[in-house]
């Protein structure tokens, strides 16, 4: 039995065959991803910040399901009517599985900016609506070193 020595793997014709196969192969894939690009759109939306509220921890307080909700809807309709926030003041207030850290006497709670930062807000049930609010919206940054201007001395 003979081969077709056209067609073995060592000769020029079939590395010019593969290379075809290849680019066909690598233009059908860039088209497919610009297909699926295209399909993706943006829309804007009225909310301030999504909040996630660990249900685990809100039971574990001994709340009622959606108090934390409550407590924080309310408090931010209050600082809107007072004017203590920007224009858009809508909350998304999702509840969860854990989210983490498990606190004894505290619920957790995270917002984009906290989970960017790695951080869960851990938020005292018993507090005022207006210092929850305040916990949860705050921006999470590191805190600022004083500067070392004054010499260390042996």
């Amino acid at each position: 039995m003979m081969t077709d020595p056209s067609v073995s793997p060592g000769h020029p014709a079939a590395a010019k065959v593969d290379k075809t196969k290849l680019a066909k192969n690598q233009i059908a894939e860039t088209q497919l991803a610009k297909t699926q690009v295209a399909k993706t759109q943006l829309a804007k939306t009225k909310l301030t910040e999504v909040v996630v509220v660990c249900a685990k921890c809100a039971k574990r307080q001994g709340l009622r399901p959606r108090a934390v909700r409550a407590l924080l809807k309310g408090a931010a309709k209050q600082a809107a009517k007072d004017g203590l926030l920007a224009d858009r003041t809508k909350l998304c207030i999702v509840e969860s599985g854990c989210l983490g850290p498990c606190p004894k006497r505290a619920v957790a709670v995270a917002t984009g900016a906290s989970l960017a930062a790695g951080r869960v807000v851990l938020l005292d049930p018993d507090s005022k609506p207006e210092e929850a609010l305040a916990a949860v919206l705050r921006p999470v940054l590191p805190q600022p070193r004083p500067p070392n201007s004054a010499p260390i001395r042996p």
